[in-house]
């Protein structure tokens, strides 16, 4: 049997949406799918039993950050991420290509690879399409991404991340436009899948996934498109759409590209997002997302609601005796459903929780991390829902926040095969 196997259960009609189930050997997860984020094999802060019970089934680690510290030697070692880590289901992990963009004012990229500069030591670090496989095949995830080109946003805009800046000006810096560094990307992704493939030594353990590149220009998504999806893998990834674009640009791109992805294999939209970005690939039928945002969001005391985000710093929260979003089943807010013993089982409030940041207690950042874990999953549990009844209406009432991811994308032509 191959290590990974994707079965469609239900389809809707009106968009690209689909909802099914990768089964990999590590077990199963459901689909639309959200993995939480935990780059150096760790969930921040959180147990790796409390983020399963917030309904996650796979998380990500990263390849870069594992290869600095603490090597996939020792990794390898320790039985693999799985056991390393305790986390008992799926893993996929990112090849390092995005910290080939992230971290573009330390490195340098040619045609055969990246050589970072260290953020741990300064020394020099030399990543390849071969090095970044081989090791992924050392850490051992269920799902492993193709070392990639992750070129700078031609569409960005004002509010862009810093670092999308920084990787603009360091093009500039070496006499190459925008455009020009985009059609470069697009070649060097296509070359650096190949020799990911080749380089690959357990296709019978672990699924490598091609990345799609292409910015926000459609001809060259397509372009690209066709060339990864050329070379036979597991499953396919659109990457670079998470650089600093607007809403409008990101749906744009990705319903227009994920049409273009094999249907019968998994698709998945790196780097996104919030919940409008989330819905409006699902309806386009990506069927998997990942971001730090619940988490690092949950640290700085912004919790996740249906409504909007709740800064929990803000002075108005001070007496508030309420919990962070009623009927909530997570354990900041329903603390007693899990287990625990509560006066007159009283969630934790706003106000308490205020006061735990303001003083820099751990337990903040926990509760409100697990919390806008929790609001994630069971949005996704909600959206596969609506694909199973083909009715958004539920959804959209009780996520007004996402209403316009749905009608960023509209109703299919003819099913693509």
């Amino acid at each position: 049997m191959p290590p990974l196997q994707f079965s469609i259960s239900h389809r809707d009609p009106t968009s690209h949406a689909r909802r099914g189930t990768v089964h990999t050997l590590h077990g199963s997860f459901d689909t639309p799918a959200f993995m939480p984020v935990g780059t150096r094999a760790s969930v921040k802060g959180l147990l790796p039993q409390s983020v399963k019970d917030t309904g996650a089934q796979i998380i990500l680690n990263n390849t870069y950050h594992l290869l600095l510290r603490p090597g996939p030697q020792l990794v390898q070692r320790m039985g693999g991420v799985h056991k390393f880590m305790n986390w008992p289901g799926p893993i996929l992990t990112d090849s390092g290509g995005y910290q080939a963009y992230s971290l573009s004012a330390m490195n340098t990229v040619d045609d055969d690879g990246v050589t970072f500069k260290s953020t741990i030591d300064g020394s020099m670090v030399r990543m390849t399409p071969e090095i970044a496989t081989q090791v992924q095949n050392q850490l051992g995830p269920d799902i492993m991404m193709a070392f990639d080109d992750c070129p700078p946003s031609i569409a960005a805009t004002s509010d862009e991340r810093d670092e999308a800046q920084t990787h603009r000006l360091h093009s500039a810096a070496r006499g190459l436009d925008a455009h020009a560094r985009l059609r470069i990307a697009n070649e060097r992704t296509v070359r650096w899948l190949e020799r990911c493939k080749a380089a690959h030594s357990r296709p019978s353990e672990q699924s490598l996934f091609g990345i799609v590149q292409g910015g926000a220009d459609l001809a060259q998504r397509s372009w690209s498109a066709e060339r990864i999806c050329n070379i036979e893998l597991p499953g396919y990834a659109i990457g670079g759409v998470a650089v600093g674009e607007t809403f409008a640009d990101i749906a744009r791109v990705v319903s227009h590209t994920a049409p273009l992805l094999p249907d019968q294999k998994p698709r998945y939209l790196m780097g996104v997002g919030y919940e409008r970005d989330i819905l409006a690939a699902v309806r386009a039928g990506v069927d998997m997302f990942d971001c730090v945002l619940p988490t690092r969001n949950g640290r700085n005391a912004n919790a996740f609601t249906p409504t909007g985000q709740l800064r929990l710093r803000n002075a108005k929260h001070a007496e508030d005796q309420s919990p962070i979003e009623p009927g909530c089943d997570c354990v900041a807010c329903n603390p007693s459903a899990h287990g625990m013993t509560t006066p007159e089982g009283l969630p934790f409030s706003r106000g308490y929780l205020r006061h735990l940041f303001m003083v820099g207690e751990m337990l903040g950042p926990i509760l409100v991390s697990l919390h806008n874990l929790r609001y994630f999953q069971r949005f996704m549990q909600e959206v596969r829902q609506a694909i199973a009844l083909g009715d958004w209406n539920a959804l959209l009432l009780r996520y007004p926040i996402a209403a316009e991811g749905f009608m960023a994308v509209s109703a299919p032509a003819e099913p693509r095969t």
